[in-house]
C-alpha cells in the first residue's frame, strides 16, 4: 500500500465531498447575498428557495438526510411556497420595487456580520473537542435523529410546527386589508341590498 493512500486527508489534500461542500457552499452564500440585495421580491423569494437547497445539499454531505429532507419539504415546500402565496395575495409588484430598499444596509451589514461571528464563535467552542466516529453507527440517519427528536425534543418540534399556520393566518390577514383599502371596492356592510337580505 502506497503512502498516498494511507496519508491522512488535510487542507491541501481535500476529498470529493470536501471539495463539493465548498462549491455547494459558495453558491449558497451566494444565492442569500442576491436574496437580501435584490430589489425584485418574486426574484428574492426565487433565490431564497436556491439558498435553502443548498443548505439540504450541504445537510446530505454531511451524512444527516433526515434533516436535509426536513429542510425541503418545510422550507422549500411550505415556507417559500407560502412567501409566494402572500406577495399573490398583498398584490406585490413583479418588477423593481424602489421601496424594497429601506437605505439601512450599513447597520444591516454590521447586524449580519457581528451575528455570523458569534455563530461561528459558539459552535467552535462548542464543539472544538468534538470528533465523529465515521467507524461507529451513523448519527445522521433518519431512525437515530427521530429517535431522539420525538424523545427529547418533542415540544420544541410542535412549537416550531406553529411557524406554518402563522406565516398562513399573516397571509389572509394583509390580503384583507388590502383588499379592503382598496379604492373602489365595496364595503359588504355598507350595501343595502344585503342588509334588507339579512333582515
Amino acid at each position: 500500500m502506497s503512502l498516498a493512500a494511507t496519508a491522512p486527508h488535510g487542507f491541501l489534500s481535500p476529498t470529493g465531498v470536501e471539495i463539493a461542500f465548498l462549491l455547494v457552499g459558495l453558491v449558497t452564500l451566494g444565492a442569500a447575498l442576491i436574496t437580501v440585495t435584490t430589489r425584485q421580491l418574486v426574484h428574492a423569494a426565487l433565490w431564497l428557495v436556491v439558498a435553502l437547497g443548498g443548505l439540504a445539499v450541504e445537510y446530505l454531505l454531511l451524512t444527516a438526510e433526515f434533516i436535509a429532507w426536513v429542510q425541503v419539504l418545510i422550507y422549500v415546500g411550505s415556507v417559500v411556497v407560502l412567501l409566494l402565496f402572500g406577495l399573490m395575495l398583498t398584490r406585490a409588484p413583479i418588477g423593481r420595487s424602489p421601496d424594497a430598499d429601506s437605505g439601512n444596509r450599513l447597520p444591516a451589514l454590521v447586524v449580519a456580520v457581528g451575528a455570523a461571528g458569534a455563530l461561528v464563535w459558539v459552535v467552535t467552542d462548542a464543539f472544538r473537542a468534538t470528533w465523529i466516529d465515521l467507524d461507529g453507527p451513523a448519527a445522521g440517519t433518519t431512525r437515530v435523529t427521530g429517535e431522539s427528536l420525538f424523545r427529547h425534543w418533542v415540544l420544541p418540534f410542535e412549537a416550531l410546527s406553529v411557524l406554518l399556520l402563522a406565516a398562513l393566518v399573516g397571509a389572509i390577514v394583509l390580503s384583507r386589508k388590502t383588499r379592503a383599502e382598496t379604492p373602489g371596492t365595496p364595503d359588504p356592510a355598507k350595501i343595502p341590498g344585503d342588509q334588507e337580505g339579512a333582515r
